[in-house]
């Protein structure tokens, strides 16, 4: 996989066949409870190296609580998972170095430069100092920052900021990248410019990407396979154009599927620091 400049050995998996395999993350089983409530019931997904691969499901059906999971902010109740070769209960610490993290809430810290929080970030991941500087010149350069990086993130726009978002997640080149909700809040351009990035992140360095979405266009475009969650549960996975073509009418679109497998719909939203930060707030406690 192509990396960024200053790159470190590529991460230890711990067998064999993980290490030859193409499937970068399967969970098997995968459960939450929190007391009588369980909020994710035995997930089996996996992903293919390289793939993107969408989480869909309306509010409360356990997606976030999933992606917290494979994150490791969350411990199962029970099941397993693998990411890159790593296993989740055993070697979460390994887990970390191989993901990138962009939450619904807002992670870029308003009263600081994009170069500040990049550079906190930097430190958090333990990026030897020898590499930080030109880490950061990178990802600024990558996401079209490079003028902005001494601006203050409250000046910026949704768009901006989501941008600066997925370069602190970026910093220590994961591989592999979970973004939960990332245009939530942005207006159609700043949508379009998060779709690219996305493309571009999977062209350009082989990431593998996993995002959650209340946006069906975009899980259309974006996503090689999506699977549909409610109540928990997976109740289908597949590649977005075999989901509408299974439904046998000729002008299916993805928000049919969906409606058919959950009997749900997706919501929308839109704009800058405040609103951003309102709407993700928003989100993350219904999702």
């Amino acid at each position: 996989m192509t990396r960024l400049h200053g790159s470190t050995e590529p991460f230890a998996t711990y067998s064999d066949e993980h290490r030859h395999s193409d499937i970068m993350l399967e969970t098997r089983s995968l459960t939450r409870d929190f007391g009588q409530m369980r909020a994710v019931d035995n997930v089996n997904i996996q992903v293919k190296a390289g793939e993107v691969f969408g989480l869909l499901g309306p509010n409360g059906a356990g997606k976030s609580t999933t992606i917290k999971m494979l994150t490791t902010l969350l411990p199962p109740s029970s099941g397993s998972a693998a990411i890159a070769g790593l296993d989740l209960t055993h070697q979460p610490s390994e887990i970390r170095r191989a993901i990138g993290y962009v939450p619904q809430s807002l992670s870029a810290d308003g009263s600081l430069t994009a170069y500040e929080n990049l550079l906190i970030f930097s430190k958090l991941y333990d990026i030897p100092r020898k590499y930080r500087e030109s880490r950061i010149r990178d990802v600024l350069e990558f996401m079209g920052l490079e003028e902005a990086a001494h601006r203050l993130v409250r000046q910026y726009s949704g768009g901006m900021i989501r941008r600066l978002e997925v370069a602190q997640s970026m910093l220590h080149q994961p591989q592999v990248l979970f973004l939960d909700e990332p245009t939530v809040g942005l207006d159609p351009l700043a949508r379009s410019y998060v779709w690219a990035l996305v493309q571009q992140l999977r062209e350009q360095y082989g990431t593998t990407i996993i995002l959650t979405t209340h946006f069906l266009e975009e899980a259309d475009s974006l996503c090689d396979r999506v699977a549909i969650m409610q109540a928990g549960k997976v109740v289908v996975t597949g590649v977005p154009s075999e989901l509408k073509a299974n439904l046998d009418r000729e002008d299916a679109t993805l928000d049919d599927v969906f409606i058919h497998y959950t009997g749900d719909q997706m919501t929308t939203g839109g704009g800058s620091y405040r609103e951003t930060s309102r709407n993700r707030r928003t989100a993350q406690r219904l999702g």
